[in-house]
């Protein structure tokens, strides 16, 4: 990208846009016997999924399942925006997932950000991170929010008992 602006005449540096699409966190590409693979990394909560996008037809399995037989609906649907957004780029390559802890939902949004991270790092298209960040960020960005523990005495981490002044 940066060679591209510089060819173009510009002076040389490379500008915001172009940096905040390198630095994709958790996304390392490889190249395997001539192929290009991008393995990307999504969180949420304590779910944490490993995304391997290759070249290929536009397979996408996760835990070895394909994702159009996913059983919870909602949650399938909530890991197809990404492909469903990038559109025929992403019927270009095959997408490996493995996901683990958390809950269902909490597996759905770190899915769909391993799935979006790894077609930025393969593609390293500056519109696909417009439209991804446009749509929403947390597919990019991860939410550093986690569970508040319990206090000791409460019943839950905030929880108390009512008071009566009368």
């Amino acid at each position: 990208m940066a060679e591209q602006q510089m060819q173009e005449g510009g002076s040389g540096e490379v500008t915001a846009e172009a940096r905040r699409i390198r630095a994709i966190p958790n996304a390392i590409t490889q190249s395997v016997k001539g192929a290009k693979v991008v393995v990307a990394v999504g969180k949420k909560k304590t779910a944490i999924a490993k995304a391997v996008v290759k070249s290929g037809v536009g397979r996408v399995r996760i835990n070895g399942v394909p994702v159009e037989i996913w059983p919870i609906e909602m949650a399938r649907l909530k890991m197809m925006e990404p492909i469903i957004l990038a559109g025929k780029l992403a019927s270009s390559v095959d997408i490996e997932i493995s996901v683990r802890g958390g809950g269902f939902m909490g597996q759905a949004s770190a899915v769909r950000m391993a799935i979006a991270r790894g077609l930025l790092e393969y593609f390293q298209d500056q519109n696909l991170y417009n439209l991804f960040s446009v749509y929403d960020e947390s597919m990019i960005k991860g939410d550093h929010r986690r569970t508040e523990p319990k206090k000791p005495g409460l019943k839950h981490a905030r929880s108390k008992r009512q008071k009566a002044y009368r």
